[in-house]
């Protein structure tokens, strides 16, 4: 095996974190460094406290070996999901175990401003609810739906609602959680990388599609989320003819659309849970309108499968919860317009996280962000605490 150039903790966490090797033996078998190297490294992260021996291992003979894993105790995470018309809120531990969560229908249209000051109220609410307060939180994640310019971390510009152009997401946490780190991402890449991690790890290449006042589309490609060179992959368009340049999937098929017929004839809805909530008591017109919806979304997602030839497609958001109706126009689409070969072994499901995804992914970046191998090699060099704060009591 190829030894790593980097010989800090931080590469040694990173095993652990991934499950691949949380022995000594198998992390010597992984690394291969010497004995010495790797007790200095353990030492050094099982004193920051973000490690901690979680027993012994069955053996067959001689020793068991001992096991190491994150110390799921040693500081708190803060998840964001923020939607077209509805947003959740979660506080996890350090391996993305949700404690507490919290949901409200404000979504985009609100704007920044009020959504995160909304936010700061409820985590203090939750914090205190645990008996922690803001020194325990070491990372924040959060997941917007537009796409995110990961080289500057503000949104990029032509967002659906332009009040959230250009916009900084972790200034809005200034004062409140200045010694967490921060991480910000498409709501539809967090939800992906979610589903990839805790819902489909079978699979290494999977489209995530979030479905619900808005359209996104996610790529997790041998295990790792597809950013493109910016951060704008998965902007879905229609199918289109003629050369026009395209336009965005949800100006045609996306449940705005749905939401904006459905009030035209009459009805009174106002966020994808009030479709679903319709297709659900059997509404024709909705039903008809999911149907449609699906189906366009499917088309679009042909040339997908083709380009791509993932194992899976995964559809989430609020109209996934709509089944078959919606789920089945998309899987039918797919099927009658890809290519044989790219539809073999082909699965088309309904998210196995269901509504916690956006916050388990939220969380995951905000873990991910916290245990960049690079900063925790170098703050537990010096043998301090890796998290630049007070490890929280258990």
């Amino acid at each position: 095996m190829a030894h790593t150039l980097s010989t800090g903790s931080g590469v040694v966490l990173g095993l652990i974190r991934s499950g691949l090797a949380t022995t000594r033996s198998d992390l010597i078998d992984q690394l291969g460094w010497s004995r010495i190297t790797l007790a200095r490294r353990l030492d050094e992260l099982l004193l920051a406290s973000i490690v901690v021996s979680v027993g012994q291992l069955d053996s067959r003979g001689g020793r068991p070996p001992e096991e190491f894993a994150v110390n799921p105790h040693a500081g708190l995470l803060l998840a964001v999901d923020i939607g077209g018309s509805h947003t959740r809120l979660a506080i996890t531990d350090l391996v993305s175990t949700i404690l507490s969560e919290d949901e409200a229908d404000i979504g985009l249209s609100e704007g920044p401003a009020e959504i995160f000051e909304w936010a700061g109220q409820v985590f203090d609410h939750m914090l205190d609810r645990l008996g922690k307060t803001r020194a325990d939180v070491v990372g924040i994640g959060v997941g917007v739906p537009g796409p995110v310019d990961f080289v500057t971390g503000r949104l990029a510009t032509g967002q659906v609602d332009a009040q959230w152009d250009g916009v900084l997401v972790k200034d809005y946490f200034a004062g409140r959680f200045d010694n967490a780190v921060f991480a910000v991402d498409r709501d539809v890449n967090i939800m992906a990388l979610a589903e990839a991690r805790r819902g489909w790890s079978e699979y290494r290449d999977v489209a995530v599609l979030k479905a619900g006042i808005g359209v996104g589309l996610a790529f997790v490609l041998d295990g790792s989320i597809y950013h493109g060179s910016r951060g704008g992959a998965g902007d879905l368009s229609p199918v289109r003819t003629g050369g026009a340049r395209t336009e965005r999937l949800e100006t045609s098929a996306s449940g705005a659309v749905i939401r904006r017929e459905l009030q035209r004839q009459g009805y009174r809805v106002r966020t994808s849970n009030d479709i679903v909530g319709l297709a659900n008591q059997g509404d024709p017109e909705a039903l008809r309108l999911l149907n449609e919806t699906g189906t366009a979304i499917g088309q679009s997602l042909v040339h997908v499968v083709g380009l791509l030839n993932p194992q899976a497609v995964v559809v989430g958001g609020n109209l996934a919860q709509a089944g078959e109706p919606f789920l089945g126009a998309i899987r039918d689409a797919i099927f009658a317009g890809a290519r044989d070969f790219a539809l073999q072994g082909l699965v088309v499901e309904k998210s196995r996280l269901g509504h916690i995804a956006g916050i388990t992914g939220a969380s995951l970046i905000a873990q991910d962000a916290l245990f960049e191998p690079d900063r925790i090699s170098r703050l537990t060099r010096g043998g301090l605490p890796a998290l630049s704060l007070p490890v929280p009591s258990i």
